[in-house]
């Protein structure tokens, strides 16, 4: 769990990634460690006080109208090939090689879902979120590393990772300088005791941990999506682009991402500091809203980063087609290189900014051992086919004047 590191304190140095920008080419064997991006380190380690030592990041279609008819709230992802992966400049390692990927059809959530489609849920079902429980040292200490000390009882409440931006620029290669290990937060309370969802209520809902995220799907008799329907979806329709929009840059105008000094001064210059109410920027081809910053959304497939160089060699090289891969059996997360299991996350969060992360990016990924939650990770459902039924035909209508003479 990220949070163990930060409540033992125990500075372990963290792996890094390759700086901004850099080429390198994935074998079937990397282990490069991406960088950590605006993420924290995992739960376990920020209870524990490991604090991990991040690296600085590295960093032709038309779009298709999607389908209105369907399940409520969800639109049609038509299926497709598409070229899966990042080769933009900002791109890292893990997001190579490029390789052709084949989805069938879905349904996707138009947006995040938000704290009033969680708390439906919570209700319905007296669910707990990961962060509501307390915290159990048995199980958080197979995430540390060996010999950790276990903290005081009082570090192990419930609690969960709060973005807390510093007063003044900070060495952005320590996340620890911008993420809180904060007893009582979590999704009612998403700064911390006190804090509640007042006005909220269309904002994705954070401080979500895997777990969590499938249990809703599940009760919503949905399901989290590939890392693969994530990216096609993403791309709406725009194969090979560096954004969901195209190629051209971020602006305040296409995502809630960071305007001004990571970490320490947003500006706002997109209307927004934090997360943003679902639907508040254009939608992609597809129809989707948010598929670029905002907040993180949970995958189901666990992480590697050489997944890509893996699948490829197993189809027979890049010129194969992978059809709906389904991801590693097993994880490989060298920024938590003792979680049992760290699982993919996609599209960026408020916390993006090109002088640190370019997540926003529709290749760029992420992940977090399963029962970690933080300010900017949430997630949205998928469900598979049947397709929608085409719309009847409509009658023609005759011309004025027309008709049997």
């Amino acid at each position: 769990m990220v949070v163990l590191a930060f409540v033992a304190g125990l500075g372990v140095a963290g792996l890094t990634g390759s700086p901004a920008g850099a080429q390198s080419t994935p074998s079937a064997s990397v282990t490069i460690a991406p960088a950590a991006c605006c993420a924290p380190p995992a739960r376990a380690l920020a209870v524990a006080g490991v604090v991990a030592v991040a690296a600085l990041p590295q960093g032709e279609g038309t779009p298709k109208a999607a389908a209105p008819a369907g399940p409520a709230g969800m639109v049609w992802i038509p299926g497709g090939e598409f070229r899966m992966g990042g080769e933009h400049p900002l791109a890292r390692p893990d997001e190579r090689p490029i390789h052709r990927v084949r989805v069938d059809g879905f349904w996707m959530d138009r947006t995040e879902v938000t704290n009033a489609q969680f708390a439906a849920f919570a209700q319905a079902t007296g669910y707990r979120t990961v962060a509501e429980r307390a915290i159990d040292w048995e199980e958080l200490k197979k995430q540390v590393p060996p010999g950790t000390p276990k903290p005081d009882d009082a570090q192990l409440q419930p609690g969960s990772l709060v973005f807390t931006p510093p007063s003044g620029p900070v060495d952005t290669r320590n996340a620890a300088g911008w993420w809180t290990w904060t007893i009582g937060a979590n999704w009612q309370q998403p700064t911390g005791p006190g804090s509640n969802l007042d006005g909220r209520g269309d904002h994705p809902v954070v401080h979500i941990a895997f777990e969590d995220a499938a249990a809703y799907a599940k009760w919503a008799g949905k399901r989290l999506p590939t890392e693969a329907e994530w990216e096609f979806a993403a791309r709406g329709g725009l194969d090979g682009k560096a954004n969901v929009w195209g190629d051209e840059p971020v602006d305040a105008k296409r995502c809630n991402t960071w305007q001004g000094s990571f970490p320490d001064k947003d500006t706002g210059e997109d209307g927004f500091v934090g997360a943003a109410p679902v639907r508040s920027f254009a939608p992609n081809g597809y129809g989707l809203h948010d598929m670029a910053g905002n907040v993180w959304e949970w995958c189901s497939d666990r992480y590697r980063p050489d997944t890509y160089a893996r699948q490829a060699l197993l189809a027979g090289g890049l010129d194969k087609v992978i059809a709906n891969p389904p991801g590693p059996e097993r994880s490989l997360d060298p920024r938590n290189p003792h979680a049992p299991d760290s699982r993919v996350h996609r599209g960026g969060s408020f916390l993006c900014n090109d002088s640190y992360c370019a997540s926003y990016r529709p290749s760029a990924r992420m992940a977090a051992p399963t029962d970690t939650g933080m300010s900017h990770l949430g997630f949205r459902c998928v469900a598979s086919g049947p397709a929608p039924e085409p719309a009847p035909a409509r009658a023609a209508t005759p011309a004025a004047g027309g008709g049997d003479r």
